[in-house]
């Protein structure tokens, strides 16, 4: 296959939901000559509650999809997925494919100063383990500290990042991580980034936060570039935006996440991405 052909290929992206429209934001800003297809599986969401299985086998479906538009990069903008469905969507696509967890280690490993890192998530990112064991593989002396953060998603589906409501939940999802003396905390979750403010309150500025999708963003560039995938064209990036309801995703919601770029979404039934 001709380089070029495939260089000229989109992105595919995929989240639960509206919260990997921060990765999306983030690939944009550093790539803006980048075609991208992303799809939004409200109709699903949240996978954070779900059985491991049950998130893999929407992410495989999700991904087989994204094949068919024949994509040159899967990137799997949520942590439930990277979490359960990674190692086999490895396996079974012959692109390149960039999840979350690793990114977004990497970041933390490099900003932690007293080597006490805590990490914000889903309940089944938290439950797989995921972050410990590409923790381990560093074979680096740090300690992670994992607190699921369930209600979280439901406050940024709806758009609620100031409310009293969300702050007292934030101080309870952040007592044990202080208590620890984090100094790093990973947001586990693209939803979490437009919590930022909340989480920066409750923990205090001394502690830096570690966004997934913008360390995602970073190993989307780095993975095209080495692998000369770049698309040649000056044009700006075309974007596509799919969703398997039309709850989740409203143009209101999707703008506040991405900015101008999000432009209408095409509904498919959940049971067919």
């Amino acid at each position: 296959m001709v380089v070029t052909e495939t260089a000229s290929r989109p992105l595919g992206m995929f989240d639960s939901g509206v919260g990997g429209l921060t990765v999306a934001r983030a690939v944009i800003d550093l790539l803006p000559h980048e075609d991208l297809v992303y799809f939004g599986d409200s109709a699903r969401l949240p996978y954070g509650p779900r059985e491991e299985a049950e998130v893999r086998k929407f992410a495989l479906e999700i991904m087989d999809a994204l094949m068919q538009e024949r994509v040159k990069m899967l990137v799997v903008a949520c942590n439930a997925a990277s979490s359960t469905a990674l190692d086999e969507a490895e396996e079974r696509y012959d692109v390149e494919i960039v999840g979350v967890i690793e990114p977004g280690l990497r970041a933390a490993l490099a900003a932690t100063r007293n080597r006490r890192i805590g990490l914000l998530g889903t309940e089944v990112t938290v439950g797989s383990g995921s972050y410990n064991r590409a923790l381990e593989a560093t074979r680096t002396n740090v300690a992670l500290h994992s607190v699921a953060c369930p209600r979280f998603v439901e406050f940024v589906e709806r758009g609620d990042t100031t409310s009293a409501e969300v702050i007292e939940a934030a101080q309870t999802y952040l007592a044990p991580l202080k208590a620890k003396g984090v100094d790093t905390v990973i947001l586990a979750c693209t939803h979490y980034p437009l919590l930022a403010g909340v989480i920066d309150y409750v923990m205090g500025e001394e502690v830096v936060l570690i966004s997934s999708a913008e360390a995602t963003a970073h190993e989307v560039y780095r993975r095209l570039m080495d692998r000369r995938l770049l698309n040649p064209s000056n044009r700006p990036g075309r974007h596509r935006f799919i969703a398997s309801s039309e709850r989740g995703i409203s143009s209101e919601l999707g703008r506040r996440f991405l900015g101008p770029e999000f432009n209408e979404v095409e509904h498919r039934p959940w049971d067919r991405p």
